[in-house]
């Protein structure tokens, strides 16, 4: 077998419709178009939404809620995972870049830590934002939160 011998399967390929080319090929006269209306003249184009003059579904859905233009996302960092963070590698000052190091954040995302766990050893922390719970916690074990 060479690859001049190779063809498609049997009916697996067709020709391509040619439509306007007169009365004898069948697809002459409207073109496959119908009968008047928009859809029959050249240039038409359908608008996204349409639906035949109906009420469009995003007009009929009344709008909800509210998008806060000066919202901020914050990642989570609760005081367990900064806990297990200053035994594991025996730190004393846990900042943006410890926490990338350990693969918690990857840098660009503002860090809040939040109260959740527990916290026994004397940490200094620095982050974009704290709870109340997690700053009081903090400096209750001797520490320092320090926002950036």
């Amino acid at each position: 077998m060479k690859l001049h011998n190779l063809t498609p399967a049997a009916g697996s390929t067709h020709s391509r419709r040619r439509i306007g080319r007169g009365p004898g090929s069948g697809l002459g006269g409207t073109s496959t178009r119908g009968h008047k209306g928009a859809k029959a003249r050249s240039g038409y184009k359908r608008k996204i939404g349409f639906e035949g003059g109906q009420m469009p579904l995003q007009r009929r859905v009344p709008k909800s809620g509210f998008k806060n233009i000066n919202h901020k996302e914050y990642f989570a960092v609760n005081l367990s995972t900064l806990q297990k963070l200053a035994e594991a590698q025996k730190l004393t000052k846990i900042g943006i870049d410890e926490l990338v190091a350990a693969g918690l954040t990857n840098g660009k995302e503002l860090v809040k830590v939040l109260g959740m766990g527990e916290l026994t050893a004397k940490i200094d922390v620095e982050a974009h934002a704290f709870s109340k719970t997690a700053e009081e916690a903090i400096k209750a074990a001797g520490g320092n939160a320090t926002i950036i």
